[in-house]
Formats: C-alpha cells, sequence, structure tokens
C-alpha cells in the first residue's frame, strides 16, 4: 500500500541534497528577536532586513501599537466566530470605514487574510459558463480561488496586452468575464501596464479585479496603488489588497463601488465559514490606514531607498531582474538552485536577510533574491546591504559582470 507522503519524495531529496552542501536552511528561518521594521536578531546576529514586504514601516508605529493594546484590552483576543454570526465587532466596521475612506469607494469586506481575499473573490464572482482571464504569473491566491470555482480559466502571457486582447476576442461575447490583474508583480517587482490592460478588458465588456497587495501605500497621489497611479479607478471593478504588507498587520480585504456588492457577504465561502480578525488586529489595521493616507514623507523616501538599492547592485554586476526600480521588490537573479542558496546563506552570515525564491513560485527556471524595501530603511542601510551582496557573492563564488 503506497504511503500518501510518497508523491513529495523528490521535494524532500531535493531539500535533503540543498542542505548537504553546508548552507543555512532557508526556508526555517527564525526572528528571535524584532527590533524595528529594518533589524532583527537572526542565529544570535544583528540582522538587516530587506525581505519583510514591510514597505510603509507600520509595524512598530507607536499609534497603531496602543490601538492595538487598547483593543485587546477592552474586547478580548478573539471573537471566536464568523462575521455573519457573532464575529463582527465594532472594529471590523471602523476598519471597513476606513478602507473606504482610503480607496474613495461605497463598499469594503475584510476578509481574514489576503489569500482568502482572492480566494473568495474568484471563486464566488465567476461561475460555470463564465470566464476568469488572468496573467499567467498571477499569484498562488488567484489560482487557488479560480480551481475552487467553476468558472473556465484563461491565461494570457504576462503582461501582454495583445495576448489579452487576442484571448478575450475569441469567448463568446454574451459570457460573463472576470480579467484578473496585479499592479505590483511579486516575484521579479515588475508592475502591470494597467491603462492599457484595462482599456483591452472594458473593451471585451468584462468586469476587472487588481490586487494591489505589494502596491498599496507607496504607488499614487493617495498610495492606493498602481490602478491609481495609471488613472484606471473609475474603470477597475474590485481592488483587492491585505494588511500584511503596507498596512503592518494581517487580513485581507476587497473594495468596489458596484451596487450590488454587499450580496458577497452571504455567497462568499471563505467570508462566510472562517473566524473574523481579533479585535486588536482590526485596530491596528484601521489605525495604520488612516495614516497611511497621509503618508506622502514615507512614500517619497521609499521610493528613494528603492532607487538606490537598485542602481548600486546594478552598478556592482548583479542581474537586476527589471531596467529600472518600478516598485519596492528588487529581484536578483541568480544561475541556479544551489548557487542561489549559497549567495542567500552567505548574506545571513554577514547580517542581511533576503527572500530565496525558487519554482513554482517563480517562473520556470528562475532562481532569486528578493529584496523588498521599506520607508524605515536608513540610506546608510542601504549603503551596508550593496557592500554586503558584495561580499557574498565573493564568498558564494558568484561572478559579478562589473
Amino acid at each position: 500500500m503506497g504511503d500518501l507522503f510518497d508523491k513529495f519524495d523528490s521535494v524532500i531529496a531535493e531539500k535533503a541534497a540543498l542542505l548537504a552542501t553546508g548552507v543555512n536552511d532557508p526556508f526555517n528561518l527564525v526572528m528571535e528577536k524584532v527590533h524595528s521594521p529594518t533589524e532583527a536578531t537572526v542565529n544570535g546576529r544583528e540582522t538587516i532586513l530587506v525581505g519583510t514586504y514591510n514597505y510603509m514601516g507600520m509595524t512598530f508605529d507607536p499609534d497603531v501599537i496602543a490601538a492595538g493594546k487598547e483593543a485587546l484590552d477592552e474586547y478580548g483576543a478573539g471573537t471566536t466566530g464568523s462575521r455573519v454570526l457573532n464575529g463582527t465587532y465594532q472594529g471590523h466596521r471602523e476598519v471597513e470605514e476606513a478602507l473606504k475612506d482610503f480607496y474613495g469607494t461605497s463598499h469594503a469586506m475584510v476578509f481574514s487574510t489576503g489569500y482568502q481575499a482572492n480566494l473568495g473573490l474568484m471563486a464566488t464572482m465567476a461561475a460555470r459558463g463564465e470566464y476568469i482571464i488572468l496573467d499567467a504569473d498571477s499569484h498562488a491566491s488567484i489560482y487557488d480561488g479560480c480551481a475552487m470555482g467553476n468558472a473556465d480559466i484563461v491565461r494570457f502571457r504576462h503582461n501582454s496586452v495583445e495576448d489579452l486582447d487576442k484571448r478575450l476576442g475569441r469567448l463568446p461575447a454574451e459570457a460573463g468575464k472576470l480579467v484578473v490583474l496585479e499592479g505590483v508583480y511579486s516575484m521579479l517587482g515588475d508592475i502591470a501596464p494597467l491603462k492599457e490592460m484595462v482599456a483591452v478588458a472594458k473593451k471585451h465588456g468584462a468586469m476587472i479585479v487588481v490586487d494591489e497587495a505589494h502596491g498599496m501605500g507607496f504607488f499614487g497621489p493617495n498610495g492606493r496603488g498602481v490602478y491609481e497611479a495609471a488613472g484606471v479607478e473609475a474603470d477597475v471593478d474590485f481592488v483587492v489588497g491585505t494588511f500584511s504588507k503596507s498596512v503592518g498587520t494581517v487580513g485581507g480585504f476587497v473594495v468596489s463601488n458596484h451596487p450590488k456588492f454587499e450580496v458577497l457577504r452571504l455567497v462568499c465561502r471563505p467570508y462566510v465559514f472562517t473566524a473574523s480578525l481579533p479585535p486588536s488586529v482590526v485596530a491596528t489595521a484601521a489605525t495604520s490606514i488612516r495614516k497611511l493616507k497621509h503618508a506622502h514623507n514615507k512614500r517619497q523616501h521609499l521610493w528613494e531607498n528603492s532607487r538606490k538599492l537598485h542602481s548600486g547592485l546594478k552598478a556592482k554586476g548583479f542581474k537586476i531582474a527589471t531596467e529600472t526600480a518600478e516598485s519596492a521588490i528588487i529581484a536578483v537573479l541568480m544561475p541556479g538552485q544551489e548557487a542561489c542558496a549559497r549567495m542567500w546563506s552567505a548574506l545571513i552570515e554577514l547580517g542581511v536577510y533576503v527572500n530565496m525564491a525558487r519554482p513554482p513560485a517563480t517562473p520556470a527556471g528562475m532562481f532569486l533574491l528578493r529584496c523588498s524595501l521599506c520607508a524605515e530603511h536608513r540610506a546608510e542601510q542601504v549603503d551596508i546591504i550593496i557592500d554586503r551582496f558584495v561580499q557574498a557573492a565573493e564568498i558564494a563564488g558568484i561572478p559579478l559582470d562589473a
């Protein structure tokens, strides 16, 4: 009789072979103590954090922390219930009001994670006989939401306006269609040509979702995301986002102006059948979102940090996934998995934490070290990161083009 774990033997063997080379385990790291949005103790060593998605540095904001403590004292540790039963407290309404104010929308719906927000929207909005059209590089939560539903799934080439147009043109004109885009793609840090893509989707009569998980907080005049910067707010039907990036806590949401939006609270299974977020979490989120609306100086500094790291690493001979700093994600390409792991391990030993990314999270055959900048990184920290990348490359035997 077969062991159900047998199907994972290749993964187990691959990891064992990697660790046998003597590198640190890139997928089992423990933050022993977190001191600030940019510094932690890892393996007993003071470490600069460059892989946490803490874009706006809100995790240690005094007002955010105070709001969480007050809600914990007043409402307790959790709700022990779904939003449609006993799990909606005053704080859940307040965070949804904060989202509506931030995005300028009529409706906002908060989920327990960003993953569930995508899972719920994709699985619910398109049914049998309808279509979801998505970028081939879409996030796993989008793909999983598609798998959970009954719609027909059509993929188009990453960021290809032409391919999106062609594939939409092949679908029945009368069928319901949902085009799913992301403002910032999290692996490479590249942004979608939303102005052109939204125009194509509208031409074919499709509704549009834009996932702004990695764009909220610092794209656009109000920090709403790439879709705001592209000037397509009036044409986007849904914006999906998360609290675990720029907002600095955990949770997910969908905002919309559609007049029938509120019915989703009754028909969206990941919303109906999940316990709601703890009161302390929604209190921190609401406070953070209100502050992000006016965080213009932080937005500017984050962009300065991103451009500095991108140009600095490129000047040292590293291969970067994008020609310029398109977002706060700087993806440094590596020649293979073992080289990538050696480089990651050397950086950890030098006191710099980044994300090691590999297939299936990345496109096939691509291995990279993903840096995500924070508005709280000081300029001198960015200089240190660049210097330690150079040292790590020498230790790991990674050739540079400089």
